[in-house]
């Protein structure tokens, strides 16, 4: 119980490992389709970031949208500067898994990511998603901008209309704004690419909300 508890609670900073300096090494490009994920991208391109349980899955719910230029994975909205993924999972550095979308805001609006995240996982579970348990598995959506913001406020509120309507408890999801990014180590980047057949654990509530 003591355990289940840590993980499942935010540490201090005080509480929080070290963590290091340097960038742990990652790569640089998309393993599927070749295009960067780091900095710098194609002039008009936009981001976006959540959190919706395993960043395998959540990943993999975004890439293959019109208007996406790249994914990719990695920790985010916690304490311990460039953690590893043990780091992470140790319940020790308060981050979250995260998604980062690289988008072009013409051909694809933050409305469409929106729903996306929502509808890709159920935003009612605290720190979990599904049998993940943790706070690296916690609801969020991290904006980079007030308009960001301001949608994201608006399209929780219409979900959570959908939810109580249907039966769900409240929504969990934290919005904040985007933090410090730290890249999650190659083998983590677009995994169900590489591993079409392993593990993704998401799965929606299955309610569409109204246009907010």
């Amino acid at each position: 119980m003591r355990l289940f508890r840590k993980m499942t609670e935010i540490p201090s900073p005080g509480e929080a490992l070290p963590g290091r300096p340097e960038p742990i090494p990652t790569p640089d490009v998309n393993f599927m389709n070749g295009h960067r994920i780091k900095p710098p991208f194609p002039e008009g391109m936009a981001l976006a970031r959540f959190g919706l349980g395993c960043f395998w899955g959540g990943e993999k719910a975004f890439w293959n949208l019109p208007g996406v230029y790249a994914t990719a994975v990695g920790y985010a909205a916690g304490i311990t500067p460039n953690p590893t993924y043990e780091e992470v999972c140790s319940g020790r550095t308060g981050h979250n898994e995260v998604v980062l979308v690289v988008f072009d805001p013409e051909r694809i609006g933050y409305d469409a990511l929106l729903e996306t995240f929502w509808e890709g996982h159920d935003p009612t579970q605290g720190m979990r998603q599904g049998n993940d348990v943790g706070t690296q598995y916690r609801s969020g959506v991290y904006t980079y901008s007030e308009a960001q913001a301001g949608q994201a406020t608006a399209s929780r509120d219409a979900y959570q209309e959908a939810l109580s309507a249907a039966g769900y408890d409240r929504v969990t999801t934290e919005i904040v704004e985007a933090g410090p990014f730290y890249y999650a180590e190659d083998h983590h980047q677009q995994y169900l690419a590489r591993n079409p057949f392993g593990y993704c654990g998401h799965g929606g509530t299955g309610v569409k909300a109204r246009a907010a």
